[in-house]
């Protein structure tokens, strides 16, 4: 068996990809122990890296404007009636 890639590269897509997989093996109970819990660390460390790649692409999606003053403004997207 192929060692897994590491965490920190995985795309948002891959590691929610695996994270899937992992919460069916594991919602199965017909994996050993020790497996299920390398397993649910690893489902863990996934979970961490999705919620940090969504973070990192809501910080991306801002709206900017200018004010009056000639200030440079930024706001969420959501906010933007």
């Amino acid at each position: 068996m192929t060692e897994p890639k590491a965490v920190e590269t995985l795309s948002f897509e891959e590691a929610l990809r695996e994270l899937e997989t992992i919460v069916r093996a594991l919602e199965t109970g017909d994996t050993a122990l020790e497996e299920s819990i390398k397993a649910y660390e690893r489902g863990t460390a996934l979970k961490i890296h999705c919620e940090n790649k969504l973070k990192e692409a809501q910080a991306k999606i801002e709206k900017i404007s200018i004010s009056n003053d000639g200030s440079i403004n930024t706001q969420p997207l959501d906010s933007i009636g």
